[in-house]
C-alpha cells in the first residue's frame, strides 16, 4: 500500500517564486522517497508539489471540490493523475487530513491554517492516530508561538515539527514515518 503525504499551502504562489519552488522541491523529494503526494489539487503550493512529484515519477493525487469550482472556475492542475472530487469543501478537507500518513505544511493563509489546525486537533484529542505534522518556514513558528498560551499543553505543542527547508521537511517526514 502506498504511503500518502498531504501537502498543504497557499493557492497564490506563482511558478518561479520562492514559495512555489520550495513546494516543488517538497513534492520531488517526497516522490524520490517513495511517498505519494496528495494536495488540494489546484494552484500555487498544490500545483508546485504536484509538479515536483510528477517530474520525479511519483504518484500525484488531487482532492478537489465541486463547491470550490462553483465560485472559482478552476480545474485540477495538470500534474494531478488521480482526482478525488467531493461535493463540498468540508468533505475535501476531511479527506486531506484523515487519509494521509502525515502532512507537510507550507506557507499559506486561512485554508492552510484550518488544515493544519484540524489535523493537529484530531491527533491531540485522539480522533486519529498520531502522525507527522511538519511545518516549513518561520511563518508557522511565529504563528504557533503567538497562539501558545496556558491553554496548549507542552505535549500537544510537541506534536508539531518545525523546519526551515524543504529538504529538512522531507527528511523529518521519512524519519518520523520510520519510527
Amino acid at each position: 500500500m502506498t504511503t500518502i503525504i498531504s501537502v498543504f499551502g497557499s493557492s497564490a504562489p506563482k511558478p518561479d517564486s520562492t514559495e512555489y519552488e520550495d513546494s516543488r522541491t517538497v513534492g520531488k523529494l517526497l516522490a524520490q522517497a517513495g511517498l505519494a503526494v496528495q494536495t488540494g489539487g489546484y494552484s500555487g503550493v498544490m500545483a508546485a508539489a504536484s509538479q515536483g512529484a510528477h517530474e520525479a515519477g511519483g504518484q500525484v493525487i488531487g482532492i478537489t471540490s465541486s463547491q470550490i469550482e462553483s465560485y472559482r472556475p478552476l480545474a485540477p492542475n495538470q500534474w494531478v493523475k488521480q482526482e478525488i472530487k467531493y461535493p463540498t469543501l468540508r468533505e475535501r478537507l476531511l479527506h486531506l487530513v484523515l487519509d494521509c500518513a502525515g502532512c507537510i505544511v507550507m506557507p499559506g493563509g486561512i485554508g492552510t491554517l484550518s488544515e493544519m489546525a484540524l489535523i493537529w486537533s484530531f491527533i491531540q484529542v485522539g480522533e486519529i492516530e498520531a502522525r507527522p505534522i511538519i511545518l516549513v518556514g518561520d511563518l508557522w513558528q511565529r504563528t504557533i508561538t503567538a497562539f501558545l498560551s496556558d491553554h496548549v499543553r507542552p505535549e500537544h505543542y510537541q506534536l508539531l515539527t518545525f523546519v526551515d527547508t524543504p529538504a529538512e521537511a522531507v527528511a523529518q517526514m521519512v524519519k518520523q514515518l520510520n519510527r
